[in-house]
């Protein structure tokens, strides 16, 4: 029976994490011969497949359990079927999937490397050949990934088969679910002052004047001067997407009017303001580098946002209008336009616990009762770095408990939606592994989640 944890680990995640066969070449590396471990009809599986997916995950800080190899190699076997399956139901997938799925991979290992030059260098490949050699692996993949969504997007499940799900969970093995909390917040950004604003772009002027005059490069004056935290110590170097919703859209303008090694004039964002070098473009995809300067607020300004939100905040508690009506009308936050007031969990929901909310509001629930709004006070915001001023509205909150669903209903849905989908996919599977040649290599059909597959396999080596 699976627990709440979901004890059974579902096929959706599919093998086909590409691996560009990247390798230091510090030291000569020992040349080892492959082995074909697997065939699903015309499609093999390769030792190296699971072992680079292995290097993959530890390279990524991930652990590698027991058995890692047969769990993986079963990846590869249900990935390869439902490829083949999508390619014999004539599913379509776009080249313009298979490019973006490669370039987002292409900037996924810059970011590892530092810079593309370096990725090259390491590689001992141009971007363009690393891509090549991934491109029918990445297509392989998204085929797999389309024939899932074929079988298991329309699966849904009733409320009463939520309560059979949670009736068949033993009573003592309902998790415990510390308190959460739903907050919700009205945030201003107060302007800094035309002087200030001046000043920084003076600044940002002269250090563009004094790169171009070779006084000093891009890269040492962004570790010296910019305010960006996430990219200021690699020398304000920033893979952009021109298709990201994600980035400021003032930002990317300006990136992709520029052409490599030239450098744009300062520029303003919701940030606040930058100098952008472009350092390579590759259609849509651009490595650039970029210095932040924000122009700081007075107590003038932060006082007047004060002002401002403690009038907000009377008019909501007089009951002129509600808490989402007066977000959507004074909040500054550009995401919670889309997200709505409340302050979003990682899971995707408006419910955390205490330890995931960050300090200041932490320290302000413990002065609030549900129900109840914060005065205005000043904070910084986590994402931007910019200082504004918030009021919080404590909505709920939940006691702690062992799961019920009363209290977890969402939750428990979830949960019984993710079973029936792996269970349709397991009756699937069980109806089509005959249907196409398989071999496993004996030294993994021991592996006790390969059986069906070695089954098959015997029938078929049989003939």
């Amino acid at each position: 029976m699976a627990t709440f944890q979901f004890m059974k680990k579902l096929l959706f995640v599919l093998f086909g994490i590409i691996s560009f066969a990247i390798t230091s070449h510090a030291q000569p590396q020992k040349i080892v011969a492959d082995k074909i471990v697997a065939v699903v009809g015309d499609k093999i599986i390769l030792q190296s497949d699971i072992e680079n997916t292995i290097k993959d995950a530890i390279r990524n800080g991930g652990t590698v359990p027991e058995g890692a190899e047969c769990t993986i190699l079963e990846q590869a076997l249900v990935s390869k079927l439902l490829m083949l399956q999508a390619m014999r139901d004539s599913i379509p997938v776009s080249e313009e999937e298979i490019e973006s799925e490669l370039d987002n991979r292409i900037r996924y290992y810059i970011s590892q490397f530092g810079s593309q030059s370096e990725l090259e260098r390491v590689a001992g490949k141009t971007i363009y050949q690393l891509k090549d050699d991934s491109r029918e692996s990445v297509r392989e993949r998204k085929l797999a990934e389309a024939m899932q969504r074929k079988l298991v997007d329309n699966v849904n499940v009733t409320p009463t088969e939520v309560k059979a799900y949670f009736d068949r969970i033993p009573k003592d093995s309902l998790p415990f679910f510390e308190s959460e909390v739903e907050v919700c917040q009205i945030a201003v950004y107060p302007k800094a002052s035309r002087d200030l604003e001046k000043y920084m772009i003076d600044e940002l002027t002269r250090y563009k004047t004094q790169i171009e005059s070779k006084q000093m490069t891009f890269d040492q004056a962004a570790r010296m001067y910019s305010e960006d935290p996430g990219t200021k110590n690699n020398g304000g170097l920033f893979e952009a997407d021109r298709n990201d919703k994600g980035i400021d859209p003032s930002f990317l303008a300006a990136a992709f009017r520029l052409k490599d090694g030239e450098i744009s004039p300062v520029i303003k964002s919701q940030f606040g303001y930058h100098l952008i070098q472009m350092v390579q473009r590759n259609g849509d995809q651009a490595t650039v580098r970029h210095i932040l300067k924000i122009p700081p607020v007075t107590d003038a300004e932060i006082k007047e946002g004060i002002s401002k939100l403690d009038s907000v905040r009377s008019k909501i508690i007089a009951g002129v209008m509600d808490f989402n009506g007066a977000a959507f009308k004074y909040g500054e936050d550009e995401e919670q336009k889309y997200t709505g007031p409340c302050i979003m969990s990682a899971d995707g929901d408006t419910y955390n616990r205490y330890d995931e909310l960050d300090k200041d509001i932490t320290a302000a629930l413990t002065t609030l009762k549900v129900g109840e709004y914060s005065q205005p006070a000043v904070f910084v915001n986590e994402r931007t770095g910019k200082k504004g001023v918030r009021i919080l509205y404590f909505k709920t909150r939940t006691e702690p408990h062992r799961m019920n669903l009363k209290d977890d209903y969402n939750k428990i849905k979830q949960a019984t939606l993710e079973e029936k989908k792996y269970q349709a996919m397991e009756k699937w599977l069980n109806g089509h592994i005959a249907s196409y040649y398989i071999m496993i290599d004996s030294d993994k059909a021991g592996c006790d989640q390969l059986q069906k597959w070695a089954n098959v396999a015997k029938t078929y080596a049989s003939k």
